[in-house]
């Protein structure tokens, strides 16, 4: 039989590898993600395969322990990130990805940590190459414990993103270059 304590650290484990998700709707505070900018040397157009092409095309091997796409459609897809966070647990969120235009990339939580995250990449063309500027809200509930919550989850979230747009530059920068 479990103790008290064993199920707290049960339910905590489950909240934080996102096997968990919590939405109640009671006390539901925001938070909004970023802005995060990067001045990316290459073109728009590039900028925008190097994001879809894991989601659209055929996932990189390099990629397999971050990204699996479950479902692939014409301009949408289900995907599980996995993203390492403390404690040597892994969290996934399960996300639509959209590609509505060729600026712009919408990225919806299905399920994860926190009941609610919409998150937008638009890309803008500038001199030298392109703008790829991170927008995004994230919502959990319970009060003052969400919101303390939610803050411990933006802080990672909006890491894994700086970690994400270094290699969207890094790649898009070595595409342009070809």
């Amino acid at each position: 039989m479990l103790s008290t304590a064993g199920l707290v650290a049960a339910g905590y484990r489950m909240i934080v590898t996102g096997a968990l998700t919590l939405d109640v709707g009671w006390g539901r505070t925001h938070r909004p993600l970023g802005p995060i900018r990067v001045e990316i040397a290459a073109p728009q157009d590039v900028v925008h395969d190097v994001v879809s092409q894991p989601y659209l095309g055929r996932t990189p091997r390099g990629m397999a322990s971050k990204l699996e796409v479950l479902e692939r459609g014409i301009d949408m897809v289900l995907a599980a990130h996995y993203t390492p966070t403390t404690a040597g647990l892994v969290t996934t969120t399960v996300e639509t990805v959209r590609f509505p235009a060729a600026d712009r990339i919408e990225f919806r939580l299905v399920r994860g940590p926190v009941p609610y995250v919409r998150e937008t990449f638009v890309l803008h063309e500038v001199a030298g190459g392109t703008q790829l500027e991170y927008t995004g809200e994230l919502r959990a509930d319970f009060w003052a414990v969400g919101r303390w919550w939610g803050n411990q989850v933006a802080r990672k979230w909006e890491a894994a993103v700086v970690a994400s747009l270094a290699s969207i530059k890094s790649e898009a920068e070595r595409h342009a270059k070809r």
